[in-house]
């Protein structure tokens, strides 16, 4: 069962030529064109297809579901989010340098979901497919994980594996406070990061 779902939401083939690369950008590229402008739940197959300059055929070759559109989306932001992950941390030098960098990671986060209303929604499709549940937690870990590489030789031995965790709390709450905030007034939402900059202050100060 597991190998079976894995292989409904992973690409059926990894492009080798740039016509197929191509090919591929321009499906992932209308997709989230949609996915913007009228929500996953809308967006089907045959007209990502269509819209995307070819039959319904030529998606179903690259993508067995819509689910490995999603995954495959999904991937790519999560690529870009550790890029600049790692350009943020990588000014972290001495311990009055994680909390500015630890601002810089949720003011970053927040301006590019704010954005992207697509990709608000891509990570809520993301949560909400069976098959595809367990990317966003892992891909949470991973960058607490990159974030906590840098930070943890600032910290004493015998805190570490206490921040780790922290840390990766801090990480995984912050998009559920970012859909939150961008679901209220520009006052209110502001007010619910600030509050949420707050909570990560204090939690970084109990070991910094």
């Amino acid at each position: 069962m597991t190998q079976m779902r894995r292989k409904a939401t992973e690409p059926r083939r990894r492009p080798k030529q740039e016509r197929s690369r191509e090919r591929i950008d321009a499906i992932l590229a209308t997709t989230m064109r949609l996915i913007g402008e009228k929500g996953i739940d809308a967006v089907t197959m045959k007209e990502v297809g269509a819209l995307a300059g070819g039959p319904i055929a030529t998606v179903y070759h690259y993508f067995p579901s819509k689910s490995a559109i999603l995954a495959m989306l999904y991937e790519r932001f999560s690529e870009e989010s550790r890029a600049r992950l790692r350009e943020i941390v990588a000014n972290v030098r001495e311990r009055k340098d994680v909390m500015p960098a630890a601002d810089r990671l949720l003011d970053d986060y927040r301006g590019r979901v704010a954005g992207d209303p697509a990709i608000q929604d891509l990570q809520n499709a993301i949560q909400a497919d069976k098959a595809l549940k367990n990317l966003d937690i892992a891909e949470t870990k991973r960058q607490a994980e990159m974030f906590c590489e840098t930070v943890v030789p600032l910290i004493e031995p015998e805190q570490r594996e206490a921040f780790a965790r922290i840390v990766f709390l801090i990480f995984q709450l912050a998009g559920g406070v970012v859909r939150l905030a961008l679901t209220q007034d520009e006052a209110e939402g502001r007010m619910t990061i600030e509050d949420y900059r707050s909570i990560i202050h204090a939690q970084l100060r109990l070991f910094l």
